[in-house]
């Protein structure tokens, strides 16, 4: 990776002296342990919020944005859920495993969420949802807690995860890409990290 030079205006640029470039999806053990610490310290919404950012893949605008309605049928959350997607507009479906589900149905009781409810409301008057500041903040601490080092990951590093683990299982290019609501396959390469020759003869051969 290369590190940004200051421009000539003078200015400071935000990310001088800092490595950029695409974040690392997390290692199941990495999952393992965060959900650990969470549930160790009974940290009932951050354990709902790293849960459902790793089921459904979403970009963190609209993982924070979530209403209750978006996931819960009755009074349980469903095992699958379609989120539009700010970005692109276009819808994005994505299942919702028991332990998900089991966790943000803990949360939503402990808070009292009616449907029309915000699902991470935000403790500051201003805003009706945490923010996505708060969200990296929130993930960065909990990094620390583990170990592990918050300049090798994202938030990004949320949406990325499971996405790959799916892509190291099945090659299934296609499948990955609508998995993240992607409209064009080189995103979905950029995202895996793979070389796009070897992409597009994997997405050739692979029917959905």
């Amino acid at each position: 990776m290369e590190k940004i030079e200051t421009f000539q205006t003078g200015r400071m640029p935000w990310n001088k002296g800092k490595l950029i470039g695409q974040k690392a999806p997390f290692k199941p053990k990495d999952i393992w342990a965060m959900r650990v610490r969470l549930q160790q310290e009974h940290r009932t919404r951050e354990l709902a919020l790293i849960n459902l950012g790793l089921d459904s893949k979403l970009r963190a605008c609209d993982l924070v944005s979530l209403r209750v309605r978006d996931i819960l049928h009755g009074d349980r959350v469903a095992s699958r859920a379609i989120v539009q997607q700010k970005k692109t507009g276009r819808p994005v479906q994505f299942e919702i495993t028991a332990p998900a589900r089991e966790a943000v149905e803990t949360w939503i009781k402990e808070a009292n969420l009616r449907q029309s409810d915000y699902l991470f409301p935000s403790r500051i008057h201003e805003s009706p949802h945490i923010c996505t500041r708060h969200y990296a903040r929130m993930l960065r601490v909990l990094l620390n807690d583990i170990g592990l080092d918050w300049n090798d990951y994202g938030t990004h590093s949320m949406r990325r995860t499971k996405a790959t683990l799916i892509y190291r299982k099945t090659k299934n290019l296609r499948a990955v890409q609508i998995l993240l609501g992607h409209s064009k396959i080189e995103s979905t390469v950029r995202y895996l990290g793979i070389e796009v020759g070897d992409a597009l003869e994997i997405s050739e051969q692979t029917e959905i």
